[in-house]
Order: C-alpha cells, then sequence, then structure tokens
C-alpha cells in the first residue's frame, strides 16, 4: 500500500534546518527557525517558568485525563490577557474557548469548525502570511484566497489595496488576520487602520479570523491587544487562535487557545460543545503540562510581573538588534536602505531581497533564511551581525 505514495519536498524551514546543522561553517549564521535566541544563541527557559514547574511538581497529585475543553484556569487566564479583564463579550459569556496543542492546534481545529458551519467557506489569507497556515487551514478542506499586504519594492503595507479587496469578498467569508508582529513581515496595521478594517468588515459581513502568535514582542502586551480587541467590541462573531510558544518560550509543550465569540451567550453554549467535538475528534484530549504552567505564572502576581519583565526584555532586546543590524548595513556601505526594519515588529522582518541574492547568501557565507528573504531578528546577535551584515551588503 504504501509505495503508491509519492516522496514529497522538504518543508522549506525544516529543510533549511537540515541543511543548517550540515554545514561545516564555523561563522554560520541561522536565521531561519522561529525560535528566540539570546546572545549565546540559546533559546532560554524563562524563569517564570521554571518556578511555575517547580511549584506544578510540588503541588501535582494525578496524571489523569483534564477535560476535553483543557485547563480552565489557563483558559480564563488567556482570554484576560488577549481580550482584557473588562471585556464586554467576557462579561456577557459570549467566548467559547478550548485549549489547543500550539498554536497550529488551535488553527488546525477552528478551520475544521468553520468546515461544520459552512463546507464552501472560503477563508482569505494576506499576500505573504505565514507559509503554514496554508496546509493547516487548507487541509481542512477550505477554500484558500489571498488578499494584497505587502510591497516588497517599497517595504511597505499595500493598505489601500487590502481594503479595496476585502470590500469585495462575500458575506460569510473568513478573513484572516495577523494580531500582531505580522510573520513573516514584520508590518503591522496601525491602530487608524485596525479601525477601518472593523469597519468593513461590519458593513460587509466578513469573519474576522485572527492569529495572535506574538503578543508582547511588538509594543507590549496591552498594545499588542489592540487589533483583537477592537475587533472583539465591534463586531458580532470572530474566531481568535493564540499562542504561548513565542512569549512564554513553550515551543515544546505546544500551548495555545481557540477561541469564538459568539452573538449572545446561548449561541455560546452551542459553539462550546461544537469546538469540544472538533478537539475530541482529533486529539481527544490536550496535554495539560504546557496550560498549567501558562496559569501558575498568570495566576500568581509575583510569577505574572516576573513573566512580563522578561517578555519586556526579549522585545527589547529585538528592538536593538534590529537597530544594530541597520546601522552595520548602513556602515558596510550596502546599495539599498534599510531603515525600514527598525519599524517593522516582532522577532521577523522581510529584507526585500531577492530569492537568488538569499541563495547566494547561503551558497557563499552560510547565512541561512527562507527565499522569501524572512530573516529572524532574534538570530542575529552582537558576535554575528557585522559578517551578516557585510554578507548581505556583498550581494546586493
Amino acid at each position: 500500500m504504501f509505495e503508491n505514495l509519492p516522496a514529497l519536498a522538504s518543508d522549506p524551514i525544516l529543510g533549511l534546518s537540515i541543511d543548517f546543522k550540515k554545514d561545516t561553517n564555523p561563522a554560520k549564521i541561522d536565521l531561519g527557525v522561529g525560535v528566540y535566541k539570546d546572545e549565546q544563541g540559546n533559546t532560554p527557559i524563562l524563569k517564570s517558568v521554571v518556578a511555575a514547574q517547580k511549584q506544578l511538581m510540588e503541588t501535582e497529585t494525578s496524571k489523569v485525563y483534564i477535560t476535553p475543553q483543557g485547563v480552565q484556569g489557563f483558559i480564563d487566564g488567556m482570554l484576560d490577557l488577549i481580550l482584557g479583564k473588562g471585556s464586554q463579550v467576557l462579561l456577557a459569556n459570549r467566548v467559547a474557548a478550548v485549549q489547543a496543542p500550539g498554536g497550529c492546534g488551535a488553527l488546525r481545529i477552528l478551520a475544521e469548525l468553520l468546515k461544520r458551519c459552512n463546507s464552501d467557506t472560503k477563508v482569505w489569507v494576506s499576500d505573504p502570511t505565514w507559509a503554514n497556515h496554508i496546509p493547516l487551514i487548507g487541509n481542512a478542506g477550505l477554500e484558500i484566497a489571498t488578499y494584497p499586504y505587502f510591497d516588497k519594492a517599497t517595504a511597505s503595507i499595500k493598505f489601500d489595496e487590502m481594503m479595496d479587496c476585502l470590500a469585495q469578498v462575500k458575506k460569510g467569508d473568513v478573513v484572516l488576520l495577523h494580531g500582531c508582529c505580522h510573520n513573516p513581515t514584520g508590518a503591522d496595521l496601525t491602530k487608524e487602520q485596525w479601525q477601518a478594517v472593523a469597519k468593513l468588515a461590519n458593513k460587509v459581513g466578513f469573519l474576522p479570523f485572527i492569529d495572535i502568535a506574538y503578543q508582547g514582542f511588538g509594543e507590549g502586551l496591552e498594545e499588542d491587544a489592540y487589533g483583537v480587541r477592537l475587533m472583539a467590541e465591534s463586531v458580532p462573531e470572530m474566531i481568535i487562535a493564540a499562542s504561548c510558544s513565542k512569549n512564554f518560550g513553550l515551543y515544546r509543550e505546544r500551548v495555545g487557545l481557540a477561541a469564538l465569540i459568539t452573538h449572545d451567550s446561548a449561541n455560546r453554549d452551542i459553539v462550546q460543545s461544537q469546538i469540544q467535538s472538533v478537539a475530541r475528534g482529533i486529539y481527544s484530549m490536550p496535554p495539560s503540562y504546557g496550560g498549567a504552567l501558562v496559569d501558575i505564572i498568570l495566576a500568581n502576581d509575583d510569577l505574572n510581573s516576573l513573566w512580563q519583565r522578561e517578555v519586556t526584555e526579549m522585545r527589547e532586546r529585538m528592538i536593538q538588534l534590529r537597530k544594530l543590524l541597520v546601522d552595520n548595513l548602513a556602515a558596510q556601505g550596502a546599495s539599498k536602505d534599510f531603515s525600514f526594519i527598525n519599524q517593522q515588529k516582532g522577532m521577523f522582518s522581510f529584507l526585500c531581497i531577492s530569492p537568488e541574492q538569499v541563495r547566494k547568501l547561503r551558497d557563499e557565507s552560510s547565512v541561512y533564511f527562507v527565499d522569501s528573504s524572512r530573516v529572524n531578528i532574534a538570530g542575529i546577535n552582537t558576535k554575528n551581525v557585522e559578517v551578516l551584515a557585510a554578507a548581505i551588503a556583498g550581494v546586493l
């Protein structure tokens, strides 16, 4: 039977990681995989997470299954973090939610629920978007379409083109928006642009689908939630996928949240039963460990404060790395103005160079990132930035 399966090409990012490991150049630089790294190139366990692990080990008394919706304290804490403790949709009991296996799991079970609602649902994603959005949503059987978002020539958002496109989508279509720190471009909507999109959502009747995976990495935990909170208070229904991989550093624990805002509390109970049914049919019960850690951190004032300081440190370091890269590119006499990198937010930026130049960097300088020119800013440090800038300037 299995001999009938065709071989598939390697995932672009995972394949890049394999090539990087094989490279024997001691000066090689990995800017591909999206994980936060410190100055030494390590992905540390946050101090708040270490403390939560200790507390969990001392207090956990059973390894019995948790409920299908997940750790309730995790769900409540994450909803407060994303929507705000005074959110009207929370107070009105209009939010259904489950803990999911990472942000990817959240995206997939939400896509499966959309399929249950309407098998002909079309989901609009930004051009470009995070590559895994396409299989996670499309493999559920939903049609994928794209709306204009980023112009490589000007390193800016095509907002007018984006709005013209979204004005033409059908009522009931789904529009996927990045809550903050757009992956892969790092180019985020302004408050005024979010307001315009929320107004258009109500006018057209499309369903906003917000993926928020980097809250706290842009401008701050509260500031980065502006778009999702505005939309939640503006539209009758929306869906949210959230991840704890980046801002809690829980990459391998796979902790995420799938949430749906319904038009009233009665419909919320129906949707809650449906999303739990979807989850039950895919993985039965979610893993407890990561969700329990987040619950402990968010519920404990001291640990919450420590975690917020750690998020601030990571964000500020990435802002400094952006400036360091831009300054070094200018010092190397780069023929392109890269100052736009300082305006982009979060872990990623588009360098806006060609795939050929990207491959030349890989072949000649052992600098690894994907052909789109998306780079992981957190992969830069004070030891490699000058070499990196010189290599980039050399291929222009």
